[in-house]
């Protein structure tokens, strides 16, 4: 029985592959998956993050699930751990994720000089033109800003897979926060990522 008291009342966000880790099937939209035993976060229970950003850094697969968390016991900066997790809803979060790191890269453009191949896969994605890019912003001659801006371009013309697309948005995020000129912009541009990661997340699960 779910005592209703204990169920936080914000959105999670929480990233499996086609199982759970454990292997076992991932449950039905609505229905509550309960820990039998003493949660401890790192160790043991149902995780999840407040923030998407958040998630991925643990993210196994391409499926992200809106929950709802049930008698949390502990809180890191980045994830909770509790007795019971509730997927609200579910999407494929492989191109969201790819758009996010083009928009990350398309914000620093201006501080270096990149091929016209370059600024048009930014900004419109057009697969044709991934390979040319990722080895021209590979390429690139390194340095301070100028290298962050060019970073963030790799990072988002990375391979298709999981594990690229996963790695190349945090990686962008990262690089084009790095590009800023002063630590009091690299913050907000951090925090502005976060923001629109969320944004473009929220309206994945709207349609």
């Amino acid at each position: 029985m779910i005592d209703t008291s204990k169920i936080a009342p914000e959105i999670f966000w929480h990233f499996t592959s086609d199982t759970l880790r454990d292997g076992s099937p991932i449950p039905p939209i609505g229905e509550w998956l309960i820990f039998p035993g003493e949660p401890a976060i790192c160790e043991r229970g149902l995780h999840s993050s407040r923030h998407p950003m958040d998630a991925l850094i643990f993210a196994p697969g391409k499926w992200l699930h809106k929950v709802e968390m049930y008698g949390i016991t502990e809180e890191d900066p980045d994830k909770v751990v509790g007795k019971g997790r509730k997927i609200l809803s579910t999407i494929d979060s492989l191109d969201v994720l790819r758009q996010c790191a083009r928009k990350y890269a398309s914000d620093v453009l201006h501080l270096w000089n990149p091929p016209e191949f370059v600024v048009e896969y930014l900004k419109t994605g057009n697969e044709s033109l991934r390979g040319l890019a990722w080895a021209a912003a590979r390429a690139a001659a390194w340095g301070a800003t100028r290298a962050a801006a060019m970073a963030a371009a790799w990072a988002a013309t990375r391979d298709s897979s999981w594990a690229a697309t996963r790695d190349s948005s945090m990686a962008a995020a990262r690089a084009a926060a790095r590009a800023a000129a002063w630590a009091a912009t690299r913050d907000s541009t951090w925090l502005a990522q976060r923001d629109y990661l969320l944004l473009k997340i929220q309206e994945e699960f709207n349609k």
